[in-house]
């Protein structure tokens, strides 16, 4: 069973930046699509962004595009999301998910493994 640790939730200014970090120990992790979704309160989980374990390849929701980036480094099995200009609508537990293969699904029900999520919260 893989594990996936998230990190780096917490308190921002609306324009203020977080950067948050999903580990996934285990010399196969390096073969799982990464992938972080949120969960604003009320609400179901939403794709933020993902990233393949093949070619570098990268997908972002439309909401967050030009203010999130996501990135990898694959010799520490770990993902990071730049999340800049944050926005009120971006407060949400933020969850990492891991699937095998290549594809950067956009529907939760198709990621197997899950951290336990970090709380971001942005204020006006």
């Amino acid at each position: 069973q893989a594990q996936v640790v998230e990190s780096g939730g917490g308190l921002v200014q609306a324009g203020g930046s977080l950067r948050l970090a999903c580990s996934a120990p285990g010399r196969t992790s390096v073969l799982y699509t990464m992938t972080w979704f949120r969960q604003p309160p009320g609400k179901s989980h939403e794709f933020v962004s993902g990233y393949s374990h093949s070619g570098g390849k990268t997908l972002y929701a439309d909401s967050v595009k030009g203010r999130f980036t996501i990135s990898r480094d694959f010799g520490k099995n770990t993902v990071y999301l730049q999340m800049n200009r944050l926005e009120p609508e971006d407060a949400a537990v933020y969850f990492c998910a891991a699937r095998d293969g290549p594809v950067i699904a956009t529907s939760p029900s198709s990621y197997f493994y899950w951290g336990e999520g970090t709380q971001v919260t942005v204020t006006t």
